[in-house]
């Protein structure tokens, strides 16, 4: 699909959506259910659906690969401190494309061109070289390669951040992208074991 047609069906989905929104106008700013979601940006992942969430209900944070970054635990934080959220979720998934690169990789990448790169299934490449930046090599760019250990350690940093309160239970869980299924990382969970 072009991105033109893209803009078109986007608008158009919009004006059907609005044409039905109800009193969903009505909606507190609190999220109803009192949770927060940190999850992957990833298109195959529906928190709405794997999570029977409706408008209103939770926040959901999103970012590559559901890491708790600095802006991720930011919205935690405001999330609680703001808006009552009292317990978390830290959902990683299957395949997730996290796994597929290292920093060094995606940040050499970019210096050699900006344009979208190729992947054959064991090495990435850019098809047009030239126009890129260094810029790339000052990200943290949070790969990793063993899913339930990055679960553990997303749930232990937030965990022990000196602004996450020590209350609020934190879930580490790992979302198979084949069946749908939330699998719980057991470690992940007990390190967000709240406290108090």
């Amino acid at each position: 699909m072009s991105k033109e047609r893209n803009y078109a069906a986007v608008l158009s989905a919009n004006k059907t959506y609005a044409g039905n929104f109800g009193d969903k106008g009505k909606l507190a700013l609190p999220p109803a259910r009192h949770f927060a979601i940190l999850t992957c940006m990833d298109a195959r992942l529906d928190p709405a659906k794997y999570a029977g969430l409706a408008e209103g209900d939770a926040h959901v944070i999103r970012n590559a690969g559901g890491r708790a970054s600095d802006d991720a635990i930011r919205s935690l934080v405001i999330s609680h401190k703001l808006l009552g959220t009292n317990e978390w979720f830290v959902i990683h998934h299957t395949e997730c494309g996290m796994q597929l690169f290292t920093g060094e990789i995606i940040a050499g990448l970019l210096e050699d061109n900006l344009e979208t790169a190729s992947f054959d299934g064991k090495v990435w490449s850019n098809p047009k070289h030239g126009g890129g930046s260094k810029a790339g090599h000052d990200v943290h760019w949070h790969t990793f390669t063993d899913n339930p250990k990055s679960v553990t350690e997303d749930v232990q940093r937030i965990r022990n951040h000196p602004l996450v309160p020590k209350h609020i239970p934190i879930y580490g869980f790992i979302y198979d992208v084949k069946t749908g299924k939330l699998d719980e990382v057991k470690e992940a969970t007990a390190a967000g074991k709240a406290a108090g």
